[in-house]
């Protein structure tokens, strides 16, 4: 799908109808009031039934919405949780027309079989069962049409519309909701194209092959583009159904829903944001299979580090570490926040989250009072965060529903142990080793011949009493510093890691390792002071 944010294409004029449409439906449903404050906002219900009216782009926000407890207080929250994903059925002459149209092939050529009944009937899309030709039993999710240009004309209005609230209400600009506005079109452009979709479930696909009671489907590549999506069908119960019927499997279940949503988040920097009973079966072998990787999110490594330092500090009840781990992973404009009032109130969340019993404790809740807090002192929290903040509430309570006595803690922390043995397994640090020795290789290679070319480059303009002998001789101190410096920080590494193998929960060979990687870290620290040391003493002797 095309860009859904493009002003330029969209003129005032063009979505004026439908930036008029908008604002009768506003004012007719008392948000003026709002703008007077939060004491005028309409009720609730009022809020839901807005969105519902104004159809399929604003019922999408409201659900975006919902997951922004920053901004909202829980009443909204809980009423915009009630929008529904669905609308009336396309009729089949219209499904076909856009299967046709999308894979270019009649539908009777590319299936054996379809269904005229859709599965499933969203916002977005419906889903149809199917047979390929070769006798593949297939679920096909074609997108309603004119879907892109709806989205635009909506994005488009609305866009305007917070740019015309800022002028005339400067307080307005306190929800940055521009900026809100933008990831939400990102997000909907994410989710209505579905080749993003299905590069998703390849990537899922390959990250659980390892987790034999898991089953994704795959895609059905020569059925499927931008608009329709073909995937091996699912057959099986949803797991709340299944639950009910075999509560002893439970256990299971939920220790495999755990270690995925473990494993994709810390090891491949994916997660599946929305992991709600209806998109969980069971297959009749007994394997749980994941649908629907519309929504997704993904962290880069740097946000994954900071998350695992700040759901260790939340374990621990560090606040200064949570606090500069939350700031790490929302690092735009974080310069400006006041982190000692911030410090404050991420103890006060931290204390209210140990004085709990840690039977009840809830990651997802506690990364909520984490961005209510940021919030209030003007952090601008990314995307990601709120998607895993979701998955996390979601998550935990599907288990509470699937099995209210399940120890949802100690099934996570047992997958953290695991991964972190995975961390330290000795592929990984040979691995890691490898990428660091190769790093500082072209570190001690390149700097000092770099070094000597720039200060060449120098010495050779005006630079008054700066002649080239003396700027050499400096680049060659300097191409030392900068050796010793390489050594220092390979020297520091080494000590690091083989801590962190010393330390580990594991027995034999990590112990004797770390203990090797400590010691010979050590030496070349030592190597490098004795080495500055005698420099100093030489241009003492040279000096005197």
């Amino acid at each position: 799908m095309a860009a859904l944010l493009d002003l330029e294409k969209s003129s005032l004029l063009k979505v004026a109808p439908r930036l008029m449409q908008i604002v009768r439906v506003l004012v007719r449903h008392k948000f003026l009031g709002a703008l007077r404050g939060k004491n005028h906002w309409p009720p609730p219900k009022e809020v839901r039934e807005t969105f519902e009216e104004l159809g399929l782009t604003f019922l999408k926000l409201g659900q975006v919405l919902a997951m922004r407890r920053d901004l909202l207080p829980d009443a909204y929250i809980s009423e915009l949780e009630l929008l529904q994903d669905q609308l009336p059925a396309l009729g089949i002459a219209m499904v076909r027309a856009m299967i046709e149209t999308e894979l270019g092939s009649p539908l009777t050529e590319l299936f054996a079989a379809f269904s005229e009944t859709p599965l499933a009937a969203a916002t977005i899309a419906q889903v149809h069962e199917a047979v390929m030709r070769d006798g593949r039993r297939v679920a096909v999710k074609v997108q309603r049409p004119d879907l892109e240009e709806m989205i635009a004309t909506d994005m488009a209005a609305l866009t305007y519309l917070v740019a015309l609230g800022e002028n005339l209400f400067p307080r307005l600009r306190a929800f940055d909701l521009p900026v809100l506005v933008h990831e939400f079109a990102s997000s909907l452009s994410r989710e209505t194209d579905f080749s993003h979709e299905a590069h998703s479930i390849t990537l899922f696909r390959a990250a659980l092959t390892d987790i034999p009671d898991l089953w994704i489907p795959d895609v059905v590549a020569e059925c499927s583009s931008s608009n329709v999506l073909t995937m091996e069908f699912a057959d099986g119960e949803r797991i709340d159904t299944y639950a009910r019927q075999n509560p002893e499997e439970m256990p299971r279940l939920i220790n495999t829903l755990v270690r995925l949503t473990l494993q994709t988040i810390f090891e491949e920097g994916l997660f599946h944001a929305d992991p709600h009973p209806g998109n969980v079966l069971v297959l009749f072998d007994g394997r749980l299979s994941l649908l629907d990787f519309g929504m997704t999110g993904e962290l880069d490594e740097p946000m994954r580090e900071s998350l695992t330092i700040l759901l260790e500090a939340v374990v621990k009840g560090d606040a200064r570490g949570a606090t500069d781990a939350y700031l790490e992973m929302a690092p735009q404009g974080s310069e400006k926040v006041n982190r000692a009032a911030l410090l404050l109130d991420i103890k006060a969340v931290l204390y209210e989250i140990h004085r709990s019993d840690l039977a009840e404790v809830s990651i997802g809740d506690s990364f909520d009072s984490l961005l209510r807090a940021g919030s209030r002192h003007g952090v601008h929290n990314p995307g990601e965060f709120f998607l895993l903040t979701r998955t996390f509430v979601i998550l935990e309570a599907m288990i509470r529903e699937l099995d209210p006595e399940h120890d949802y803690l100690k099934s996570f922390r047992e997958e953290i142990a695991r991964l972190t043995a995975k961390h330290f397994s000795l592929e990984r640090i040979k691995d890691k080793t490898g990428k660091l020795a190769r790093e500082i290789e072209r570190l001690m290679t390149d700097a000092p011949g770099d070094t000597r070319r720039v200060l060449r480059r120098l010495a050779e303009g005006n630079l008054g009493r700066f002649q080239a002998p003396a700027v050499e001789a400096l680049g060659g101190r300097i191409s030392r510093n900068l050796e010793r410096l390489t050594i220092a920080i390979a020297s520091a590494a080494l000590v690091i890691a083989g801590a962190m193998l010393v330390i580990t929960p594991q027995i034999g060979w990590h112990h004797n390792l770390g203990e090797a990687m400590v010691i010979a870290g050590i030496c070349g620290t030592v190597l490098v002071w004795i080495g500055a040391l005698r420099n100093d003493q030489g241009r003492g002797r040279g000096r005197r």
